[in-house]
């Protein structure tokens, strides 16, 4: 007979779970595989509210294995570390991302490109393939034990606070940026969508040297865009005249929307070679216009995360440069309004649990 979460493994575990497609979030007991000897234990500080939690708690996208215990944005403390472990020590700040496991061995594991592993393993709604099978639990929880090759070390200067989304916001946006060239600074670069994703992917942008556009259908987010997270430019997607003036104008867009949306107006405001990277995931296809890629030799490409060595280098650019997620920080109990309120979009910019203090 199955075992239950709370018998699969001998350390005692304490979260918030999600047990059905309602996505209501309650206290659950559970339980973590005690430190092997390639292991990492860490006391859960805080842990950022990311829009896949939402996804994911609701059964959205069609794949989750309830009980779920989201959270992918985890920045804690060392509390126990393997034999095999060097680069970690008890007491250290650490982070944890989207991913806790792949399979080490193929191409991309050898790239340092586990995120795109086809055994990969997700810090929640997984499966433990190199242990034992068991279902992967987030960071909605008091601790968590991870093989040290997906554990990060958290800058000294980051907050521990609003530097938690960028274990997973910042290297979605970090990137793409890398890998497609939207590095050169003085380029034109437009952010498709203002939340969690399109605000740290402006900062970012600005940190590369980059003029930075906010393209949103939201009017109200003009002054915040420009006065607050420092954009260039706003422009104003639902304004067709507005749109028209800047079509060609753009040497990259990054697009964060997780809506079904229209590609079309965007590509039309890529110059020449320009290029249209899509982060977000809306649950359904979009319709890709042909002929004006053909016609300007555009591209439409995607990014998912990043790798480990990736998103330490960008843990470590985000510090250098003072970059860190705006946040509303929450108790525990406050997680079910959270995530209505972040379904209406009703966030600036991130919510992130304040775990330790107040999972009781």
């Amino acid at each position: 007979m199955a075992k239950s979460p709370e018998e699969e493994h001998s350390q005692k575990a304490f979260g918030w779970a999600a047990r059905d497609s309602s996505g209501i979030l309650s206290p659950f007991r559970f339980s973590r595989r005690e430190n092997a000897d390639d292991d990492v234990t860490i006391k859960v500080l805080f842990c950022g509210v990311c829009h896949s939690d939402l996804h994911s708690a609701k059964n959205e996208w069609g794949f989750t294995n309830f009980p779920v215990v989201p959270g992918h944005e985890i920045v804690g403390v060392v509390t126990n570390t393997g034999n095999n472990v060097e680069k970690f020590k008890v007491g250290d700040r650490v982070g944890v991302g989207v991913i806790v496991g792949s399979c080490m061995k193929c191409d991309t594991c050898q790239e340092d490109l586990e995120n795109y592993c086809p055994q990969v393993i997700y810090t929640y709604n997984s499966q433990h393939h190199d242990h034992d099978r068991t279902k992967t639990y987030g960071g909605y929880s008091d601790m968590i034990v991870v093989h040290h090759r997906y554990v990060l070390r958290f800058p000294d200067n980051l907050p521990p606070d609003a530097g938690a989304p960028l274990l997973c916001a910042g290297i979605t946006a970090y990137s793409p940026m890398k890998y497609y060239g939207m590095t050169e600074p003085g380029k034109h670069l437009g952010v498709a969508g203002l939340g969690g994703l399109g605000h740290i992917t402006v900062k970012i942008g600005k940190a590369f040297g980059l003029k930075v556009t906010v393209i949103s259908s939201s009017p109200a987010k003009e002054d915040e865009a420009i006065k607050t997270l420092g954009a260039d430019s706003f422009l104003l997607s639902s304004d067709p005249a507005k749109l028209k003036e800047a079509m060609g104008s753009m040497d990259y867009i990054i697009d964060t929307v997780s809506a079904v949306h229209a590609l079309a107006p965007l590509i039309g405001l890529l110059k020449l070679n320009g290029k249209l990277v899509t982060v977000g995931l809306p649950d359904k296809p979009l319709e890709l216009p042909i002929f004006p890629l053909v016609l300007g030799r555009k591209l439409v490409g995607g990014s998912d995360i990043g790798g480990m060595k990736e998103t330490q280098e960008m843990l470590d650019f985000c510090a250098k440069h003072n970059i860190t997620s705006d946040i509303e920080l929450i108790r525990m109990d406050y997680i079910n309004t959270a995530m209505e309120r972040l379904a209406k979009s009703d966030v600036r910019y991130r919510f992130v649990i304040d775990v330790a203090n107040s999972l009781t």
